[in-house]
């Protein structure tokens, strides 16, 4: 945001002024008619917006103070003058607080006075861009962090908007338009204008559809990789098989009748069919994971690699076995293990993970990131909490075999796969479980 809005022709006054009054317009909405408005501003350009906006405010004929926490410097003196008032109005009188206290640009905990001036807020807040206290690269906050009820954000969310704990933070995003020309990015939220779900053909048949195999877990621990092998046949696979052991198979013939079942005592032997476009390894697969992962890799198929997969390789193994598209999907304890050297926000940890190995990395979690090789990477939002269940990562990982299947990129398919994946769930409602999550 800070090149795009140097490069945009457009003096930081100008831009401070439009952004001021859209957060005054904001703040009217919010306020009810007859009740008081402070606004709180810091130092620097978040300082500026918010003085701006008491301005405009008080010129709208509402009642406003403003409460200021250091000395205005560059375009937020300029701001300040606007305002030519007395600055240390108590929040504790407020019907609503505006938090313009630090932006984006602040990288550190708040402490001291900010810190005091914080636990002083009760009302509702409005915050400027994030709120205080809030990393708006990583989502973090370290130390005291204002409890936003809407947050107002100028030109585009930032990746602390949706990475948490920055979420909780940050109540509802609003977006202004401030005059700032869009300008190209590789960091997107997850929606569905981001990628396009397969097409059926008239003359379709099944093997045309897409067909995935899946690789089953040993007997008495084939629920996962059945329940994956199920949501890949949902996501619209026209043929789905589960590979294995006779005793696994014959555990999943007594629950299934859509699924094609193929004993499998080498991985190597079961691949060679090459009708199935995609593979799954990993949802309960067991000590078979690793020379199935690595055969599925060596074979050119696209493949997608879950739970115990994730656990029986290391990320140079995967980077020299790939030769075709390969996506992971490792929960934040998978990671962890997977990728012992890695730091950093969550979304720089995806990203640097997806350059080494070559592989599309989903990181999973109520704020799942899904990164690519070349640096493009999604925020995905849409998850409810009653999504932490028991097998959702299996159908997760089915899915994402589905759309490979039927040709998606590997990258769409992670994308499109996890946005449906939430959507299933916000469908199934509270209390859902992985059978549920299928239906929906």
């Amino acid at each position: 945001m800070q090149a795009v809005e140097a490069a945009c022709g457009v003096d930081g006054f100008t831009l401070m002024r439009r952004a001021g009054e859209a957060v005054a317009r904001h703040a009217r909405a919010m306020a009810p008619l007859g009740t008081r408005i402070v606004v709180l501003c810091g130092p620097g350009n978040n300082g500026g917006d918010g003085y701006v906006a008491a301005a405009a405010l008080r010129a709208a004929g509402r009642a406003v103070g403003v409460h200021a926490l250091g000395t205005p410097r560059g375009d937020a003196a300029c701001a300040a003058a606007l305002w030519n008032g007395p600055l240390d109005a108590a929040p504790e009188d407020a019907a609503l607080v505006v938090d313009a206290l630090f932006g984006s640009g602040l990288n550190r905990g708040m402490d001291g006075k900010a810190a005091a001036l914080i636990a002083r807020i009760s009302a509702p807040v409005l915050a400027v861009d994030v709120p205080s206290g809030l990393d708006a690269d990583t989502g973090a906050a370290a130390g005291s962090c204002v409890q936003a009820t809407r947050t107002l954000s100028f030109h585009r969310r930032k990746p602390g908007h949706l990475l948490l704990p920055g979420r909780a933070f940050c109540g509802d995003v609003h977006l202004a338009d401030i005059g700032i020309a869009d300008a190209v990015t590789d960091l997107w939220a997850n929606d569905p204008a981001l990628w396009q779900l397969p097409v059926l053909a008239p003359d379709s048949h099944k093997y045309r559809r897409g067909a995935c195999l899946v690789w089953s877990g040993p007997a008495l621990a084939t629920g996962a990789s059945r329940l994956a092998a199920q949501a890949a046949l949902r996501a619209g696979a026209g043929i789905v098989a589960l590979a294995g052991a006779r005793d696994a198979l014959a555990e999943h013939a007594a629950q299934v009748t859509a699924l094609l079942l193929r004993p499998a005592a080498n991985p190597a032997e079961t691949l060679a069919d090459a009708r199935f476009a995609s593979v799954v390894v990993g949802p309960g697969a067991g000590p078979g994971a690793r020379d199935a992962a690595l055969s599925a890799l060596s074979t050119g198929r696209a493949t997608v690699l879950d739970a115990d997969a994730l656990t029986m390789v290391t990320p140079a193994e995967l980077a020299a076995a790939r030769r075709g598209p390969l996506v992971l999907t490792p929960h934040e304890g998978e990671f962890a293990r997977l990728f012992r050297t890695h730091g950093g926000s969550k979304l720089q940890c995806a990203r640097d993970a997806a350059r080494e190995t070559g592989a599309v990395v989903l990181l999973k979690g109520a704020d799942t990131v899904i990164a690519a090789p070349d640096g493009r990477a999604a925020i995905n939002h849409n998850a409810p909490p009653w999504l932490a269940t028991a097998g959702a990562g299996d159908v997760l990982a089915g899915i994402i075999g589905a759309y490979l299947a039927q040709g998606m990129p590997a990258w769409d398919a992670a994308c499109a796969a996890a946005w449906r994946h939430g959507e299933a769930a916000q469908r199934a409602g509270p209390g859902m479980t992985a059978e549920d999550l299928l239906r929906a």
